[in-house]
């Protein structure tokens, strides 16, 4: 049976185009990816970097799920400790009400930005280094259920619509400690091995050995990917060089742009960004569809990944929609059309 392949959103915004036509290829990616088979369509939270438009979610999520048919439509994730947990419950049981069963709520506890955002977006420097990412996640869980919140909140505040149920809960993790929390809840688990460092076979391994069924019977592991899949390994080479620059700006502390090939492929790289662009260029898988699938398979084979999702930044809106026609194609993904 092909593996699930799912897509994660973060809405690029190449130097040479606008946010309100970036917004609105990401919808017609979603349509593309409702009729050609794939699972679950995504989006992250992410703020305060200007080449990345994914930092409101819920609304696009609404609107994906409304001009789609089939595939599930999600957060990738919500950063809880940027937010009242009552607000997310509010928030994702109205998504539910509005699409019934094809919402899925994916939590996370980075920031999803640099720490000066983050204390504006938590209100203190206080609440930044707050360990009470397990507490907010229980509230969370407890106003979905329509039960007593914990920590002596009053019972009589409740998450409203409270004629639907809260949407399937994910964690997502970039090392081991979301891993654990999700076995030890009984829930799904979503590694980002599109950015991370860390190895994907610790944590998803941890995840299986120590799952204890709760709200899912059996473990269910995500990996997530960074992929630019073309026609020829050296077309991908030239479209992931966009990718590449904008990766090395952000990991040495600088504005990402989401340059042109011809202007990334130029860019004049000083001895550190050098270093670092050969450091993480094995994190992002690029080639042709036979190259992209052998690396995905190795992957899966490593991690016993039960879905692939994969993210895509091309400077091309259209050679990011043909990254995920390939994608589907090699791997034998329906087409509705």
């Amino acid at each position: 049976m092909t593996i699930p392949l799912s897509i994660l959103d973060l809405i690029p915004l190449a130097s040479s185009s606008s946010s309100s036509q970036s917004l609105r290829n990401s919808l017609e990616l979603a349509r593309m990816a409702d009729r050609r088979g794939y699972f679950r369509y995504w989006y992250a939270e992410h703020h305060n970097m200007p080449m990345v438009l994914s930092t409101t979610p819920e609304i696009m999520i609404a609107l994906t799920a409304e001009t789609t048919s089939r595939i599930r439509v999600g957060s990738g994730g919500v950063m809880l400790p940027n937010h009242a947990p009552l607000k997310v419950a509010e928030m994702y049981k109205m998504l539910e009400a509005l699409s019934p069963g094809r919402i899925d709520l994916g939590i996370g506890r980075a920031p999803g930005t640099d720490p000066s955002t983050a204390v504006a977006l938590r209100g203190s420097r206080e609440a930044l280094y707050a360990e009470d990412f397990p507490a907010r996640l229980a509230e969370l869980i407890a106003f979905g259920k329509g039960s007593l919140p914990p920590h002596g909140r009053s019972a009589t505040v409740t998450a409203v619509p409270t004629d639907v149920p809260l949407p399937p809960i994910w964690l997502l993790g970039s090392s081991d400690y979301s891993a654990q929390l999700a076995a030890r809840l009984g829930m799904g688990f979503g590694f980002a091995a599109h950015f991370s460092d860390y190895p994907p076979e610790l944590p998803l391994q941890a995840y299986r050995v120590q799952f204890i069924p709760g709200a899912l019977k059996r473990p269910h592991a995500i990996l997530t990917v960074s992929v630019v899949c073309a026609d020829t390994d050296e077309q991908a080479d030239r479209l992931a060089a966009s990718l590449l620059v904008a990766f090395v700006r952000l990991r040495t502390g600088q504005k990402p742009e989401l340059l042109s090939p011809e202007e990334a492929l130029a860019y004049p790289f000083t001895p550190i960004e050098r270093t670092v662009a050969e450091a993480i260029r094995g994190l992002h898988i690029t080639g042709s569809p036979s190259t992209v699938k052998r690396r995905i398979d190795d992957l899966i084979a490593l991690t016993s990944a039960d879905e692939v999702m994969v993210t895509t930044f091309t400077f091309g809106h259209a050679e990011r929609m043909r990254s995920y026609e390939l994608l589907a194609t090699a791997y034998g993904l329906p087409n509705a059309e």
